[in-house]
């Protein structure tokens, strides 16, 4: 299964990369191979000014080695090694019409330490998938927002019709910064320890999975083409680095990919690509009333139900 998914995520990253640098016109991503010295690595791409993307990364790695005292307490498990791959997407537009966005599909397993390395005899104590999409404007446009859930909803029920409301709901919860009391975004999936079950094999998700991936591009470059050459002024963009911040604020305080990547000794540069270039914090700022900034705002205020 580890061999079959990492796989697949090599030729979506090729997939995804060819068509956001149609879509963007001018740049091309830049190729960055890494080695981890406990075991593994990985290939990251990145875009940087773009005609539309300001930056962005479409990264994907395959780690290895001896599972960390923090993640055995996270995962309440004693010695263990571990192996993760996975893809992990993050856009930041120029334009403040066009969404952010963030994507990532992963597989972990665990083995017994006992068993021998190398040989392909490991035994799996755990193994699970997970991951997911979201979307993050800065303006709403309603129609972009059901779009893309709608796009969620469509993979999710060729599977099974619980998935969608199950992992949208998932998703609101997990992208909520607390401290704000608001959502980073307009939602979207978020899946997590998806193990093998009377119900689905672990075959089963790697279908599911690969499924909501192959989505990736249906459910965001439409929206990117509707808005990428929309107008916006220099209020609109502040607006954008300012939202921008909370975005930081939640990889950097909340996001369990970031702690995984940092207590794992992954790689830095690949783990904060998700990072906007501009940024800003302005002190106690509030949207003028009745703006379409306060609309969103409010938006993101409690979940909504796009679909």
């Amino acid at each position: 299964m580890k061999n079959k998914f990492y796989t697949y995520i090599q030729n979506l990253q090729d997939q995804i990369v060819a068509g956001l640098e149609a879509v963007d016109g001018q740049a091309k991503f830049k190729e960055d191979l890494w080695n981890r010295p406990e075991g593994g690595g990985g290939r990251t791409r990145v875009i940087e000014n773009g005609a539309v993307f300001e930056k962005g990364g479409v990264n994907i790695s395959a780690v290895h080695g001896k599972l960390p005292d923090s993640m055995q307490k996270l995962f309440n498990v004693g010695e263990a090694d571990f192996f993760a791959c996975g893809l992990s997407l993050v856009l930041h537009p120029k334009n403040p019409m066009v969404p952010t966005v963030h994507a990532n599909w992963r597989y972990f397993e665990m083995y017994d330490p006992s068993t021998s390395l190398g040989t392909g005899s490991r035994k799996v104590i755990q193994q699970w998938f997970g991951g997911g999409q979201d979307l993050t404007p800065y303006y709403l446009f309603e129609e972009d927002a059901v779009h893309f859930h709608q796009t969620c909803k469509t993979a999710c029920d060729k599977h099974n019709s619980e998935f969608y409301p199950k992992y949208k709901k998932q998703c609101d919860a997990y992208f909520w910064n607390a401290h704000r009391n608001e959502a980073r975004g307009i939602g979207g999936l978020f899946f997590d320890y998806c193990k093998a079950s009377e119900a689905m094999s672990m075959e089963d998700w790697y279908n599911f999975v690969t499924e909501v991936g192959n989505s990736f591009l249906q459910a965001y470059v439409p929206i990117v083409e509707r808005r990428k050459n929309l107008p916006y002024n220099q209020e609109q963009r502040t607006w954008q680095e300012i939202r921008r911040g909370r975005y930081v604020e939640f990889n950097l305080v909340h996001d369990k990919g970031t702690l995984f990547g940092l207590k794992t000794n992954g790689r830095i540069e690949s783990i904060l690509m998700s990072l906007p270039p501009h940024v800003q914090w302005v002190y106690d700022h509030h949207p003028v009333a009745g703006s379409e900034e306060e609309k969103l705002i409010t938006t993101l205020m409690q979940p909504k139900e796009w679909v």
